[in-house]
């Protein structure tokens, strides 16, 4: 993790009226994104699990409420990796919810809090004070020295940290991996704010699609992995899913997308550390059909 000091930027929108003028209050952030290791205890249990993710009733008598109780990712039904490294490399392939309670079971191991970054926290970070379109400038023939980008079909991502980190010792906000953001996707957020300076902003999920992710990956090309670059997710990066219905856990068909997490300083009231974790998730505790 490393610190993040309160401030603002410009948040230019994707519509020539959209900006705003956002301002931060300080947090810590992932220097890279979460790799298989720091998740994988979280997503293998050896408990038996109800599809969403609830240890099955007969064992509940018999275990002591020690955090197992926590709501945890049944077992994948194929690698997670698609064939690609595992060992130090980015953990691929969960939904937001998944990540979302990654968080929380993180926040219970440690006992401090943690959650995905919000979009304006997650461009913050990523932008390191510059306004340029990429963090190190305008220049794409730099972009080779920042960002794993350009792949052709049999790359694959790579171990974190290889290229140069942005300013302020961030490492792959552009390109190697996708990365999610706690916040609903909205086509205009001047809109949905209703003002153009606002403090940590966060559009918060009433639906399980879209929501934001940031960064690009290892295929795509300049475009899309500017600062300023969003990409809504979709329930057709479930499309293979053989189970009806979806899996609230896994996307099978984002083998390039993974996550970062933030520390806020300010520590939160219960009921937003639920919405954290409980993105998407309806006002009955119903989830949504998919994540």
């Amino acid at each position: 993790m490393l610190p993040v000091k309160g401030g603002g930027f410009r948040w230019q929108g994707e519509q020539a009226d959209d900006v705003i003028d956002v301002t931060l209050t300080p947090f810590w952030m992932g220097k890279h994104e979460v790799t298989w290791e720091e998740y994988e205890p979280f997503m293998i249990t050896e408990l038996p699990r109800e599809k969403d993710g609830q240890v099955v009733d007969f064992m509940r008598e018999t275990i002591e409420d020690d955090g197992k109780l926590l709501a945890r990712p049944t077992p994948p039904y194929h690698p997670m990796t698609y064939g690609m490294p595992r060992e130090g490399h980015p953990a691929v392939s969960m939904t937001q919810h998944a990540a979302n309670k990654y968080c929380q079971w993180l926040s219970y191991k440690t006992g401090h809090f943690y959650r995905l970054p919000t979009e304006a926290e997650w461009e913050y970070a990523c932008r390191a004070g510059s306004t340029t379109k990429f963090s190190w400038g305008d220049d794409a023939a730099k972009a080779s020295e920042y960002a794993l980008i350009g792949g052709d079909a049999s790359s694959t991502y790579d171990l974190p940290g290889q290229k140069k980190p942005n300013a302020w010792g961030f490492y792959d906000m552009h390109g190697n991996v996708l990365e999610w953001t706690l916040d609903q996707h909205v086509e205009n957020r001047l809109k949905y704010f209703g003002k153009n300076k606002v403090q940590d902003p966060w559009v918060i999920a009433t639906k399980a699609y879209p929501h934001v992710t940031k960064g690009g990956y290892w295929q795509q090309d300049m475009e899309a992995i500017s600062s300023a670059a969003r990409h809504p997710s979709s329930p057709e990066w479930k499309a293979s899913d053989p189970q009806s219905p979806k899996s609230l856990w896994y996307h099978t068909d984002t083998p390039w997308l993974g996550m970062r997490v933030v520390r806020p300083v300010a520590i939160p009231s219960v009921e937003e550390m639920y919405r954290c974790w409980n993105s998407g998730v309806a006002e009955d505790g119903e989830m949504a059909k998919y994540r």
